[in-house]
């Protein structure tokens, strides 16, 4: 079948995304739990840098020396941004002085605010979808933050004395703001520290986090409690915000106990509600005892993992599957990271696995998944009309636009992924069904695949595999 045919037929496919959205709206509740923040964004150019370091009288010399990477000082805040900018790399640096958290607020500002953290951004996503009731985690949820969610009534969260409110009416007065600076700054912009003139390689990103909380998965009891409530009803808890932990935390604690700790929540809740659907979504967990402590303490125990191609290959690294790694990180394409689910798939026993790449999705389910391939089919074609929605238009705060992209077509790049993978699952097989269905069943599991909508020239890519995973799960009806 030529790539015109099957843009046709994969065209077709996707008329199912109205109905799919529309079938959002019958379900009962969810908790996105645990990770919801401040992204505070802003743009300086090189000169803006300059001025800055100028009128607060910083120390060029120590912007300049080296081997430090957390802020502790006005001066490692101004190290940070120009290692990133003189390189043009991201890098994330923890805050760990109040006081110069309490400085840059005063000094730095911001030219937006807009919603962090994977929770948080899955909570807005689920209520513009019209999920019914969607209950937000938040360590922390005062004023700002609170502005940041959505204004619908079916988002909600937990006030200080334990009543469920809209999330955006909720200001605990007592939490500290969660804030992420974001710095963005651009490819061929210049600056002269301390005599050395550079110039920036590549448009990128420096963030300085002050989280306390988020860092070491604090979770609010009054919140858990709340939701432990036979009376509260939900079909699904999406999780995320582990991969904020390291071993050893700020507060002396072990990240494992706090994995545990939040282990006893989850069972409560679905002790409490035991008709639902536990997702988790791995993101990037640098912290190697972290990761294979999730995979081997949580990863078991839920109904759904989610994962990019970076973060499969992160998890391979830890379930000592190195050459394997060694080839997806050298060919990263979707018959080796299929491969790499596979192993996955073995390893944890967890009944379903999706991986988002650049232009294809690939679900991989138990037979006996309570939710069925074509309904996957039909929630993950509805997520990649909506991520398309979001890359396209730069939000999805209105339920007008979720459905901005549903007749454009699929991409070449997820339809050559998709030949490759069907190439590998089917050659054995007289009958080739996952080009034209996306659909491929054995005796041992069901494959799901779609080639996905790319936006040329997106305007924002912030939360999209959040977006993607909730959206696959939550709108497979």
């Amino acid at each position: 079948m030529m790539t015109k045919e099957i843009k046709k037929q994969w065209l077709q496919n996707y008329k199912t995304a109205p109905d799919q959205l529309a079938k959002m709206s019958k379900i009962n509740g969810l908790i996105s739990a645990f990770n919801a923040n401040i992204d505070a964004v802003i743009k300086l150019s090189g000169k803006d840098i300059e001025k800055l370091i100028h009128d607060f009288k910083i120390d060029q010399k120590q912007i300049l020396s080296k081997n430090i990477t957390t802020i502790n000082t006005k001066e490692d805040a101004f190290r940070g941004l120009l290692k990133c900018f003189t390189k043009g790399i991201a890098e994330e640096w923890l805050i760990e002085d109040k006081e110069i958290f309490q400085w840059l607020q005063n000094n730095l500002g911001y030219d937006k605010l807009q919603m962090g953290g994977q929770g948080g951004i899955v909570a807005n996503v689920m209520a513009v979808c019209g999920v019914n009731n969607v209950f937000v985690h938040c360590a922390s949820l005062g004023e700002e933050q609170a502005s940041l969610f959505l204004d619908l009534p079916n988002l909600v969260s937990v006030d200080e004395n334990g009543t469920v409110n809209k999330a955006k009416n909720i200001k605990r007065s007592n939490d500290i703001p969660l804030i992420h600076w974001i710095i963005e700054f651009d490819k061929g912009d210049k600056i002269t520290v301390d005599g050395t003139a550079f110039t920036c390689p590549k448009s990128n990103r420096f963030i300085a986090t002050y989280d306390p909380l988020n860092f070491i998965l604090h979770i609010d009891e009054t919140f858990a409690s709340c939701l432990s409530n036979e009376s509260i009803n939900y079909d699904y808890i999406i999780l995320s915000g582990y991969q904020m932990l390291q071993q050893e935390l700020s507060d002396k604690t072990l990240g494992t106990d706090r994995i545990d700790a939040s282990i006893k929540t989850l069972e409560k809740w679905v002790n409490s509600n035991k008709n639902h659907v536990l997702h988790l979504e791995m993101a990037s967990t640098q912290d190697v005892i972290i990761r294979k402590n999730l995979l081997d303490n949580l990863a078991t125990k839920v109904d759904s993992l989610g994962f990019n191609e970076r973060e499969l290959i992160d998890i391979l690294e830890v379930i000592s599957e190195d050459d394997l790694a060694k080839e997806c990180i050298e060919n990263t394409n979707s018959v080796n990271l299929f491969k790499g689910m596979q192993k996955i798939f073995e390893y944890t026993n967890c009944p379903r696995l999706q991986l988002h790449m650049f232009g294809l999705y690939v679900t991989l389910q138990q037979k006996s998944f309570k939710v069925t391939p074509k309904q996957n089919l039909d929630g993950m074609q509805l997520a990649a009309v909506i991520a398309a929605a979001k890359a396209g238009t730069g939000a999805i705060d209105d339920y007008e636009t979720l459905l901005w992209a549903k007749d454009l077509e699929v991409s070449d790049v997820g339809l050559n992924e998709l030949q490759a993978l069907s190439n590998l699952v089917e050659a054995d097989s007289d009958i080739k069904t996952l080009m034209k269905t996306g659909i491929v069943s054995n005796d041992k599991y069901d494959l799901i695949a779609i080639p996905t909508i790319l936006i040329d020239k997106p305007k924002t890519l912030v939360g999209m595999g959040d977006t993607i995973s909730s959206i696959s799960l939550v709108g497979a009806r």
